[in-house]
């Protein structure tokens, strides 16, 4: 069966969509301003079309939007920024303040701003004076699994436990693995783990998502959330985690961990080659229509030992926000800020973003009825429905110091150099890219406050 992948992370895409104001004359469209959109979700371009249209014709203001992925983002946006017109808005992750603050409109006082949920609000680009960026989507990331191979293999007299709720740590995830592999003829998969590639449209999951947790906890452990030098003192544990992927995913994991594309994974998991697949619900977009069913998709946290993991869920990520650019016209910043207003309180907004985009907005006029229909998204919140924190996921320094850790990764996932120099560099480069960031832009590291769970 050929697997039905849609566009994902790492795939390059252009794609302009230029939307003018219904019958509007020019003189009339630059009274009203326009909105100019880099988008960094290659996955719903169709859907932000839909979006874009139904506010143009509600309001009259003309919206173009431009797409582009991970892999072309900063030098997209790079070029854009260059240009007389240039984007009113654009996605910018909490590590890009020091680079982009010049252009950035103050946004607490704004209507996009106070809409926002209080774990929004918390998540929110900010120095210590002002707020520059929106979150505009709510995700989590964890151990996608299937409900169905679990349930198989806890049927069988040599499995280790009775059903997948007793996957509750890392002894317990790693002796199923352990157990699994042993016996996986016998149950008809090709590994446990998908493949930890660290190709450039895959390694985003190890560098930007599977770090969180040693980041949080040692923020947690100093009672702050910032620190501009970092020990990874958890890093052993995020080794263990790498180690058991490496070692239990099909094939030749030394090969494949920089052959193989984040669509080559995410086949693996979707027919049913694996049942563990380290990523987020955005993954369900690709995952879904193959041989995995809704029902059967669950997700674990990421388990790799850390003292008191057990007390929290998926981790959470806010990491895609709006920001206005003030370099822009009056008219220009206030129709992206009335964008950003209509995305969170349009009856249809939110219907197009929940429904079709399959996206958690947080905000607070976002009610139970404008929730995405995304399984993932379901099993992520069930662990707030027993009592689970969420690990959050704080600032990384940028994307060249994620790019820079894939690197030492591949060269430790394929023998060429050891797990010291992992640590070396992304320890290092931490700090480095900190103190560039301050003398760049002064005043825009992030905040440093008391750890709040």
């Amino acid at each position: 069966m050929k697997i039905k992948i849609a566009l994902a992370a790492g795939v390059t895409v252009a794609m302009v969509i230029g939307l003018a104001a219904c019958g509007g004359s020019k003189s009339e469209e630059s009274s009203a301003g326009k909105v100019y959109y880099l988008n960094s979700k290659p996955e719903v371009v169709d859907q932000f079309k839909k979006l874009t249209e139904a506010f143009t014709k509600d309001t009259g203001i003309k919206v173009d939007v431009i797409t582009a992925t991970m892999a072309d983002y900063e030098t997209t946006l790079t070029s854009e920024l260059a240009k007389n017109n240039a984007p009113t808005t654009w996605t910018m992750g909490p590590s890009d303040l020091a680079k982009y603050k010049k252009y950035l409109k103050p946004l607490q006082n704004t209507a996009g701003y106070k809409n926002l949920s209080d774990a929004g609000k918390a998540s929110a680009v900010q120095d210590s004076d002002n707020v520059y960026a929106i979150p505009y989507v709510q995700e989590w990331y964890g151990i996608i699994y299937n409900k169905k191979l679990i349930k198989e293999y806890c049927a069988k007299d040599y499995a280790v436990i009775k059903s997948a709720q007793d996957i509750n740590s890392w002894n317990v995830l790693k002796a199923v693995s352990e157990n699994m592999m042993d016996h996986k003829d016998d149950l008809g998969i090709k590994g446990v783990f998908t493949t930890p590639s660290v190709e450039n449209s895959d390694y985003y999951r190890f560098t930007a998502h599977m770090i969180r947790p040693a980041e949080f906890f040692e923020y947690k452990d100093n009672d702050t959330t910032f620190m501009p030098k970092i020990t990874w003192k958890y890093l052993d544990k995020y080794k263990n985690l790498f180690d058991l992927q490496m070692k239990y995913s099909p094939g030749d994991a030394k090969r494949d961990a920089t052959s193989m594309s984040y669509e080559d994974v995410t086949a693996q998991f979707s027919l049913g080659d694996v049942p563990f697949y380290p990523n987020g619900v955005w993954a369900y977009s690709q995952i879904k229509g193959n041989d995995v069913a809704d029902g059967d998709l669950g997700m674990l946290p990421y388990y790799m030992g850390i003292p008191g993991e057990g007390d929290y869920g998926p981790g959470v990520i806010m990491d895609n926000q709006w920001v206005v650019n003030k370099k822009s016209s009056p008219a220009d910043q206030k129709a992206t800020l009335k964008f950003i207003n209509w995305v969170q309180t349009n009856r249809a907004a939110k219907r197009i973003v929940s429904k079709e985009m399959g996206f958690a907005m947080p905000a607070t006029t976002y009610g139970d009825d404008a929730q995405p229909d995304n399984p993932l998204v379901n099993q992520a919140l069930e662990y707030q429905k027993k009592g689970k924190k969420y690990i959050r996921s704080f600032e990384l320094p940028s994307l060249a110091w994620q790019k820079d850790f894939g690197g030492a990764l591949l060269e430790y996932a394929q023998g060429t150099n050891d797990w010291e120099n992992v640590r070396k560099v992304i320890t290092d480069e931490w700090e480095s890219t900190w103190q560039a960031n301050e003398k760049a832009s002064p005043g825009s590291l992030p905040a440093q406050k008391k750890f709040s769970e």
